[in-house]
């Protein structure tokens, strides 16, 4: 039996923008929307794909899809081929400045002129050094299933305190963003034997980088059947000038290339969050090449250079369908959106009652919260959200 995911919908919110400004300065005149939300008991890693395909992003249990019409600064969903990325000539620099640099006495021998990003990648790492080498710093990266540290929690203190100036971080607040996950751990369908250094099971996972023992980056991801997704980079400043957020990303692409190569057909890509035009410091996912963005109405996938044009005229851009892009945000006041049919929502299910083991489930419409006006509206933003298929897939729990 496939694993079940349930949910509790939440309505369409807004909170003050953290990307406005040339440096993502707060702005307390703007604002960001989302279009609808979802605690996340539980979701099977196949479920969740289908949502960040459709533009949702998960922050710790709590899942939610921007409103790029109405926001300040609209947010896509970008994702990089993986399969087809060669590093530019500066990426390829970077891993090895950072290797050479910081984790090797020097690189020995000349250099091929084909570059390989897999081997490459793991070069500076201890496990893949030759026997007879001796590295002057020992560095290593593990993947471990998402859990909470004391460790992992004071470098994320530091991290946030010395890189975005925030200076209130609760251990559970931390929990709550980078460690609770509501995806179900679901094993990797390998059809080889896959190295060792590769993660058995789908699911929310930490990727540490440890430098002569010492914890000095973490990676927050989901490895998901089509994809690894980036969730949250956090590093030790004192490691900053070695650009460790850029090399991450490089890491993650290696890897979504090594689950294909170990017989995993549909991991394709790695999906680098949102990617926000008007902010400085976060177009920089553009800089990896074949990306794409989803398109916010119909979610097919787009060449970024394609995206790009138009979102340099509009401040809301359509990918499929230019003709809806606009030059400001909408007002509510635009809103008009598509009636949902009552054979679609016939479909989709929400629990009734649980007694032990057993859970009844009934439609949506026939629940009292759907004679709710202000219950139904949240009910409904979700499901449009999702998408009448993939809203029969949740069970809500309202």
């Amino acid at each position: 039996m496939p694993p079940i995911s349930i949910g509790t919908p939440m309505g369409p919110s807004g909170t003050t923008c953290g990307y406005c400004g040339p440096l993502g300065e707060r702005s307390a005149t703007e604002s960001s929307f989302k279009k609808a939300g979802l605690i996340a008991s539980q979701l099977s890693c196949g479920v969740y794909q289908k949502m960040i395909d459709r533009g949702w992003r998960r922050s710790g249990t709590y899942c939610y899809v921007p409103d790029c019409k109405r926001s300040c600064c609209p947010q896509y969903t970008i994702k990089l081929d993986a399969l087809a990325f060669k590093p530019s000539r500066s990426q390829r620099k970077l891993i090895n400045r950072y290797e050479s640099a910081i984790y090797r006495v020097s690189t020995k021998g000349p250099k091929s002129h084909r570059f390989c990003l897999v081997s490459t990648i793991h070069e500076s790492e201890k496990a893949f050094l030759p026997e007879n080498e001796e590295p002057c710093h020992k560095f290593e990266t593990t993947l471990e299933r998402s859990s909470y540290t004391k460790e992992k929690y004071t470098l994320y203190v530091t991290y946030q305190e010395q890189i975005h100036h925030d200076y209130d971080n609760t251990s559970t607040g931390f929990k709550r963003f980078l460690v609770n996950t509501p995806l179900i751990e679901e094993p990797i369908p390998y059809s080889t034997r896959p190295p060792a250094h590769l993660p058995t099971h789908y699911g929310s996972y930490h990727q540490l980088y440890r430098l002569d023992g010492e914890l000095i980056a973490v990676g927050v991801i989901d490895i998901l059947p089509g994809c690894v997704s980036s969730v949250y980079f956090m590093y030790n400043s004192k490691w900053e000038k070695y650009s460790l957020g850029k090399i991450s990303a490089l890491r993650e692409a290696s890897l979504a290339q090594e689950i294909h190569d170990a017989g995993v057909s549909s991991m394709t890509a790695l999906y680098m969050g949102f990617y926000i035009h008007t902010c400085t410091k976060m177009k920089y996912k553009g800089e990896y090449s074949p990306s794409y963005l989803v398109d916010p109405e119909e979610y097919t996938w787009h060449p970024l250079e394609v995206c790009t044009a138009l979102l340099d005229k509009y401040h809301y851009a359509t990918f499929a369908r230019p003709e809806h892009s606009s030059r400001a945000p909408a007002g509510f006041e635009d809103e008009n959106p598509s009636e949902l049919n009552a054979e679609e929502l016939a479909k989709v299910m929400t629990i009734s009652s649980v007694e032990g083991n057993m859970v009844t489930l009934v439609p949506v419409l026939m629940t009292p919260y759907w004679k709710d006006e202000h219950a139904r509206r949240v009910i409904t933003s979700c499901i449009r959200a999702l998408g009448s298929n993939l809203a029969t897939e949740v069970i809500l729990d309202v």
